[in-house]
């Protein structure tokens, strides 16, 4: 049998294409990764995990912690309302409703907008309005809005896959409707939340635009919840700003990036373990 590409030149020519765009765009991801290995792993030395940082060490262990403490507090505050909205959107509201309509479109506009605006904006609400100026509270908030978009859409779209007949068998056998969601339904999407929630942690541990504005650049471990303080990203790109610590800030480059890849490949475990 004639294969269908060699029938046609136009799907041999898209094939092509497809062919050089993957290994452009694989090519291009090497290139980055080994840079950035090639340059940092031999800066890297046990001054920069020193506990407190100085301008004799530059220390990256504070703004480790910092990122951490960040992204579980962000979390915390976006996930009940990602998920909660979607909830709604699914399982309660009319999908013909005008609110739907316009809670998915605002979402997705939300996703669009750069992080430099969600920073000013949590800038004067958070940090001017609320009176918390620069402080690991107001970036957790602003990051939490910047995430919701991601975490409700992709939550949304994980219920959406649930097949009704999952919900039909659940209430034949008598549960309700809250016992069917929480036992049937949100079990059956995990996965699609899990990835939610991993595109939402990326976009936490690499932010620097927005905590510029709201949670400062002191690099130290905060006291509260209302001190200022750094995140790797923000450590890194103040120490490419100041152009003095370069092999500092190749080393740190480095960390961010093993750090990504732990956070990524913890929550796929956690996520396999859940769907199982």
């Amino acid at each position: 049998m004639i294969k269908t590409k060699d029938r046609h030149p136009m799907s041999m020519f898209l094939n092509i294409c497809m062919k050089i765009a993957i290994i452009f765009t694989v090519g291009i991801l090497a290139f980055l990764i080994g840079y950035i290995l090639i340059m940092g792993i031999p800066n890297i030395s046990p001054e920069l995990f020193a506990w407190e940082f100085t301008t004799d060490n530059q220390s990256m262990m504070p703004a480790i912690i910092n990122t951490l403490i960040m992204t579980l507090l962000t979390l915390v505050i976006a996930l009940p309302f990602g998920i909660g909205a979607a909830i709604y959107l699914v399982e309660y509201a009319r999908q013909s409703s005008p609110i739907v309509k316009i809670v998915r479109i605002t979402a997705e506009t939300l996703s669009g907008v750069p992080s430099i605006v969600f920073g000013l904006f949590g800038f004067l609400m958070f940090g001017i309005a609320f009176g918390w100026n620069y402080s690991l509270m107001s970036g957790a908030m602003t990051l939490a809005i910047m995430v919701l978009p991601v975490i409700m859409r992709t939550t949304e779209e994980a219920l959406l896959g649930v097949p009704d007949s999952y919900r039909e068998a659940s209430f034949g056998l008598g549960a309700g409707k809250l016992r069917t969601i929480f036992r049937i339904t949100l079990p059956s999407a995990m996965p699609g939340i899990i990835a939610g929630v991993i595109l939402s942690i990326g976009r936490i541990v690499g932010e620097t635009a927005a905590l510029l504005f709201t949670a400062g650049t002191v690099a130290s471990i905060p006291s509260s919840v209302f001190d200022s303080t750094r995140t790797l990203a923000v450590h890194l790109y103040a120490l490419l700003n100041e152009g003095l610590y370069m092999e500092q800030a190749y080393a740190t480059a480095v960390v961010l990036m093993v750090v990504v890849i732990l956070i990524n490949w913890l929550s796929n475990r956690i996520a396999k373990k859940l769907a199982k």
